[in-house]
């Protein structure tokens, strides 16, 4: 198992993608909750400061114990708390020393997801999806697809390789990974863009012995299979988690007016729904897990209604 994330790293680098500058985060816009600040921006986490996202650069690695960011040229810079609250997607605060995430729940976007839990810990997660095609309508949606990493006994943050439209890339769909929410900060890999049609590959790592069970270094990887573009976090901090909690597919929203907002599914043309296929979730030890319990959970009550919901055959399938 070493050896094949050896091999992936080194593919990674050998790609060598040319640095793409992104967009701005989108901003919280008109549709905003009553009493979040129009100049926050829309994240996977919800609402934060612009000052409270922090962009890193290729190669950076959080060392919280030294409370740094660890540049490639071997230069670092602080680590700082958030001077803000984030907002939920409902308009709740959340202040820098409060976990940040909570059990997932409508308030913070996410409505739907298929998840599972160890007594032990995760060591490495991985799946793949496709990029949806464009929505057919534009309502200022953000639509945020990924998979995760949890500890669900004391929530301070989350891994995530992310696919985003109307994120990082305005009216189009990118990648990132992100490490989320110490000290109310957010910290995001340098994005990349992706076309519609193309395999993401999304993973996280730990990059401790076996047997570790909670292990404070990570690779957080989103690739794209076709074009080559990456976002990489890599060795990355667990903040003092112990991930036994995953998230084997999670869809996550803002400002949805119509089910048009959402796109079709182009392999089954009229239907709109997401697979997250080939699916490897494995233990502590490095042993893949032959058939996770997947439990698919779904928010209720929202509106508009777009047929949510879930199946779990070989892939999880997440439908709106």
């Amino acid at each position: 198992m070493t050896r094949l994330m050896t091999l992936l790293t080194a593919a990674l680098i050998a790609a060598g993608a040319a640095t793409v500058v992104a967009q701005a985060a989108s901003a919280a816009g008109t549709h905003r909750p009553p009493g979040v600040p129009a100049d926050f921006v829309v994240t996977p986490f919800g609402y934060f400061h612009s000052t409270c996202v922090v962009h890193l650069a290729k190669g950076d690695e959080l060392r919280p114990d030294d409370k740094i960011i660890r540049h490639q040229n071997g230069t670092s810079s602080p680590m700082t708390e958030c001077a803000y609250p984030h907002y939920r997607a409902d308009g709740q605060a959340v202040n820098g020393d409060e976990h940040a995430i909570k059990d997932p729940n409508i308030s913070h976007a996410w409505v739907e997801y298929a998840g599972v839990t160890t007594t032990s810990s995760y060591a490495y997660l991985y799946g793949e999806w496709s990029v949806p095609p464009t929505p057919t309508s534009n309502d200022g949606q953000i639509l945020y697809y990924f998979n995760g990493l949890e500890d669900i006994n004391d929530v301070v943050t989350i891994l995530q390789p992310v696919l985003g439209w109307n994120s990082d890339y305005q009216y189009a769909w990118g990648i990132a990974s992100w490490n989320c929410c110490e000290s109310g900060t957010t910290y995001e890999a340098p994005p990349a863009p992706v076309n519609s049609g193309d395999t993401i590959l999304g993973y996280q790592f730990a990059n401790c012995s076996a047997g570790v069970k909670t292990c404070n270094s990570w690779d957080i990887v989103t690739w794209d299979l076709q074009n080559g573009n990456f976002s990489q976090l890599l060795d990355t901090s667990n903040f003092g988690q112990t991930f036994n909690w995953a998230f084997g597919g999670v869809l996550e929203v803002y400002n949805i007016a119509q089910c048009s907002d959402y796109p079709s599914n182009s392999s089954y043309p009229g239907s709109t729904s997401l697979s997250f296929n080939e699916i490897g979730l494995f233990n502590n030890k490095y042993v893949q897990i032959p058939n996770p319990a997947w439990k698919v959970s779904t928010t209720s009550g929202l509106s508009p209604s777009c047929n949510y919901g879930g199946s779990l055959p070989k892939q999880v399938i997440l439908n709106f």
